[in-house]
């Protein structure tokens, strides 16, 4: 079955600061995506994409299908990025 490695798995940042949280996949995919769910549990989209980069404000997400792998870019961390964040990805299909 498609295996999904995020990293790292808990991150604490100071305001200001800048992180990366990146995801690795066991097999070749189509798209990404990258959610932050909220502290009052709201679940935010943050990126849909296939192979290449999308910014969007303070934040940047890249997806390599090639490599397998997708990272998600927070630059200025403020207050309003606390949460979990997640990615999802949808897997090539064959006949």
């Amino acid at each position: 079955g498609d295996n999904i490695q995020q990293s790292p798995s808990a991150l604490s940042l100071h305001e200001g600061n800048n992180s990366v949280l990146r995801c690795d996949f066991s097999n070749a995919l189509t798209s990404v995506q990258w959610f932050r769910q909220d502290p009052r549990g709201s679940l935010i989209n943050l990126f849909y994409l296939a192979p290449g980069t999308k910014e969007n404000g303070r934040l940047k997400s890249t997806f390599e299908s090639k490599e397998r792998y997708s990272t998600l870019h927070i630059s200025g961390a403020q207050l309003e990025d606390s949460g979990t964040y997640f990615c999802a990805a949808d897997a090539q299909c064959s006949q």
